[in-house]
């Protein structure tokens, strides 16, 4: 009965053919034991990979040598690695859960290039759903959040979800497949756990059904979303630019803190921040707001996004010429031209700061950097990442924008410096 209904729900929502190689994520828990086991009995070619993240010690052998014995015996392929995901985890300050998740989903989808998967095929069920679901309600999420697992993400095909873990384990019963138990499931130390083994039995006491009301309520959550995306993928084209969302036109909008709750929520900000986020909107320029990724600043007009990978530092190609009276200079802000006798000092590189000077090409006077910054209207980001070359402690270009007059190529040039500058991609 089992293998009927998978196969229904394989083609029902077309997540692989008959003739494609499918990679299984092989843990050697009954779930993705029972997964290899239908997709075999079902006639599709597999290979397996099982990941050894050493958090449970001899537990952690003990899958692997099963999973092992298993594929031997079913003479499928099996890719196997270790990962060290406690020294990960510190090292990118990441949960062990998040960290483990990162690990596996990565290499999972090199082996499935290596191997010539289609797909990659997990083992989430109808349970893993309605738990996921129940997580996202706690710890806050939009409607997308309460879809429950789909299945299908890009190259993850997850053929379980029209099974529950009592069919699950009756299948395995049936057919006399063992399969191994991760100690920590039987814990409650794992927000997912203590839903499993606390919260849904308790929602039981009233509702016996109620995992197949949250799994109803989903599907209907589903159609509506695909609704409300059209609408928040509409209002996105309104409100985006290159560098963030255009403060005014958010607030136009009929549900602007929910709008930004969709731009925000993906680059991982949660309700609470962005909540925060929004209450700046009507304040003064100049509050950020900071996850481990990305950067939210408020500006004048814009409430901007960038990455926190670092300024990138431009680079930049020089070349030394003799001067002759058909020099044409380029009109090009990226190019710049030096009388080369004058620069008498090592050139460097370095971001702007506050005080800093210099006299703009074509004029006489001394601005400050930041003057200048501020006329040409440059965003709090934007002024951030602006780049000086200077000759000893002279400024002579700020590059990309404009050189110093001081510096300038003249009637006594005799030999002259182009520089370019371009940024890394």
């Amino acid at each position: 009965m089992e293998i009927q209904k998978v196969k229904r729900y394989i083609d029902r929502h077309e997540l692989f053919s008959s003739s494609d190689k499918i990679l299984v994520a092989l843990s050697g828990g009954a779930d993705s034991v029972a997964l290899l086991r239908l997709l075999q009995a079902m006639g599709y070619t597999c290979d397996a990979a099982h990941c050894n993240f050493h958090l449970r010690d001899k537990e952690s052998e003990r899958d692997e040598n099963f999973v092992r014995q298993l594929c031997k015996e079913l003479q499928v392929q099996l890719h196997i690695t270790h990962f060290e995901t406690v020294k990960e985890a510190k090292s990118r300050h990441l949960s062990i859960e998040m960290a483990a998740r990162e690990l596996r989903y990565k290499w999972f989808e090199e082996i499935r290039k290596t191997c010539g998967a289609t797909v990659i095929a997990v083992a989430h069920h109808q349970d893993d759903s309605v738990e996921t679901l129940l997580l996202n309600l706690i710890r806050g999420t939009g409607i997308n959040g309460l879809r429950g697992i789909r299945p299908k993400n890009g190259k993850i095909v997850r053929p379980l979800l029209c099974l529950n873990r009592k069919e699950i384990l009756d299948y395995l019963s049936d057919i006399g497949q063992e399969y191994v138990t991760d100690s920590t499931n039987l814990q409650d130390e794992y927000t997912r756990n203590k839903i499993r083994l606390n919260l849904l039995p308790l929602m039981q006491e009233i509702n016996p059904s109620v995992k197949e009301s949250i799994l109803k309520t989903a599907e209907h959550l589903n159609d509506a979303a695909s609704v409300y995306n059209i609408g928040i993928e509409a209002a996105k084209q309104r409100i985006m630019t290159p560098e963030g969302v255009h403060i005014n036109a958010l607030k136009q909008e009929p549900a602007p803190e929910t709008i930004l709750f969709e731009i925000l929520y993906p680059l991982g900000f949660n309700a609470a921040q962005v909540k925060d986020i929004y209450r700046t909107l009507d304040g003064q320029p100049g509050k950020s707001f900071a996850n481990a990724d990305w950067r939210i600043v408020k500006d004048r007009e814009l409430l901007l996004i960038e990455p926190l990978h670092g300024t990138k530092r431009p680079v930049l190609e020089m070349k030394k010429y003799a001067y002759t009276p058909d020099f044409i200079i380029p009109r090009d802000k990226h190019i710049g031209c030096f009388d080369a006798d004058k620069l008498q000092h090592p050139l460097s590189l370095r971001l702007w700061k506050h005080g800093d000077a210099f006299v703009p090409f074509g004029m006489k006077g001394w601005k400050k950097v930041s003057d200048y910054l501020t006329d040409r209207k440059f965003s709090i980001v934007r002024k951030e990442q602006q780049w000086l070359l200077c000759c000893g402690e002279d400024i002579i270009w700020l590059v990309g924008e404009r050189t110093d007059n001081r510096f300038r190529i003249d009637e006594k040039t005799k030999n002259i410096l182009i520089i370019t500058s371009s940024f890394p991609k």
